[in-house]
């Protein structure tokens, strides 16, 4: 994560492997466009981990709930985690496995729902569980835990970081040793984001400090999210012998770890049209493309994100401020060297556009969502999603 919008790319976002191809004139934009190839590439390496450690990975559905490519994502890995109803219910119904679910507020309204779709449901503190454990505990199907909050930091900006100070998650150690763990089958703790095999040796560390004393009563430990597996750089060597010396040391816990971004980490790209360019006090280029609604991350983190062919401003050339096309002063993108001028009509290619973009994306100003397409085996665009008037409307009455 970066801390304020920076002049320079996040390299190991820079895989342009699959989306390099003469056909993207031809594509009505804007659309997401999701590599088969490259989303399995990324699965086989997670059910690779699998495989070598005994852990069982989740797709974290707050990253990616593209359901209909479900059917290939669950032959690899052994289920789904949920933050809400509607993602317990899509992870219950379309991607089959196991279904966790942690939320930091059930309620007397929603905590029967939860329970028809979860298998595993983690809860944030112990005033929730004494709240709902009579409820909870009577469901035969349902393996319950507590998350943790480890104090340990790994990730610089307090927005990404669930251990910052007087953070809304998890049990500190000091409170979890003076509660009632009758009924408690499992811990889940998180506190990455983005982060490498080294972040997790030392968390790990520092959990097992903690609140090891705590293991023997326990079925399973979740490892949480923010593991970029997948990435170039990350050493899946490590996270193995990680995972594999905790399971010899604890034989009788399973393992579970719920990656998000690592699971379609350079997968699919956003691809925008030049609509108008114009001198300001710089070359200004608008596009069909929202930072604001269609990639609202940009501004959120915020961060500059990759075009195929372009570099940072900062190196020179043929320089355009990107923007948006909604009301939002602030609706911009950011600064771009291209090999040659921009020109109206002509196609940009944002990459690593798959995960968070997609379902944090909004219909802010009526502007319509992207379609979806994917890249089939066949090296084929195949449009499988349109956005219309309709969507606007029936969300707001």
């Amino acid at each position: 994560m970066t801390t304020a919008k920076q002049d320079v790319f996040v390299e190991f976002w820079a895989n342009e492997a699959g989306f390099q191809r003469d056909d993207w004139a031809d594509l009505e934009t804007p659309c997401y466009v999701i590599s088969l190839t490259n989303l399995e590439n990324n699965f086989k390496i997670l059910k690779k981990v699998e495989e070598e450690t005994g852990c069982k990975i989740l797709l974290a559905l707050k990253s990616f709930a593209m359901f209909s490519v479900f059917p290939l994502m669950r032959t690899y890995i052994s289920g789904s985690e949920a933050s809400s109803i509607n993602e317990a219910r899509l992870g219950h119904e379309e991607f089959g496995g196991e279904t966790h679910v942690f939320s930091p507020s059930y309620t007397e309204k929603n905590i029967n729902a939860y329970l028809k779709y979860a298998d595993h449901l983690v809860f944030n503190s112990f005033s929730q569980w004494q709240r709902f454990r009579k409820t909870v505990v009577t469901n035969k199907k349902i393996s319950c835990g507590i998350r943790v909050n480890v104090e340990h930091s790994e990730v610089a900006v307090d927005m990404y970081d669930p251990s910052s100070a007087s953070s809304r998650f998890g049990v500190t150690k000091n409170n979890f040793a003076k509660a009632d763990l009758a009924g408690v089958e499992g811990m889940h703790f998180h506190n990455l984001c983005q982060s490498g095999a080294d972040a997790l040796e030392r968390t790990l560390k520092v959990f097992e400090e903690k609140f090891g004393e705590f293991l023997p009563q326990m079925k399973w430990v979740n490892f949480g999210g923010g593991h970029h597996i997948t990435r170039n750089d990350y050493d899946v060597l490590l996270l193995c012998k990680l995972i594999i010396a905790f399971k010899r040391q604890h034989p009788h816990l399973e393992v579970y770890l719920e990656p998000g971004e690592a699971v379609g980490l350079n997968a699919g790209v956003l691809v925008a049209e030049v609509v108008d360019i114009f001198r300001n006090d710089r070359n200004m280029a608008i596009l069909d493309v929202s930072a604001a609604t269609h990639m609202p991350d940009v501004l959120e983190m915020p961060y500059l994100p990759m075009i195929l062919g372009a570099k940072p401003a900062r190196a020179g050339g043929n320089i355009y401020r990107l923007s948006g096309p909604g009301c939002l002063t602030g609706d911009i993108i950011g600064d771009y060297a291209f090999p040659q001028p921009l020109k109206i009509g002509q196609k940009l290619v944002f990459l690593n556009m798959a995960v968070y973009t997609m379902v944090k994306n909004n219909t802010f100003n009526g502007i319509n969502l992207p379609s979806i397409a994917i890249i089939d085996q066949q090296n084929k665009i195949k449009i499988i999603k349109k956005f219309d008037y309709a969507d606007f409307k029936n969300r707001l009455s």
